[in-house]
């Protein structure tokens, strides 16, 4: 009985990944596109075709590898 009881709670304990990465998935697709839908209405406001230099992409990409590092220390709060 303790037995079926341990596997019930490792099968339960496993299954919250999945829905993890789904939702940040989703999540993510979301954010990403309103992110560019907003790129996309600047330039238009501007009369420009979107463009970006490399240090406003560098920048850019040093913003998210600092949201993701923010983003994987709030799994370590707990400890």
């Amino acid at each position: 009985m303790a037995t079926e009881q341990m596997s019930m709670t490792n099968d339960q304990a496993e299954n919250w990944k999945p829905k993890a990465l789904i939702i940040g998935g989703v999540f993510g697709a979301v954010v990403g596109v309103g992110a560019a839908y907003l790129y996309v209405q600047q330039a238009e406001r501007e009369g420009a075709k979107p463009s970006m230099s490399t240090g406003e992409g560098i920048r850019l990409g040093l913003l998210i590898l600092g949201l993701l590092r923010s983003v994987a220390a709030l799994g370590e709060g707990g400890k």
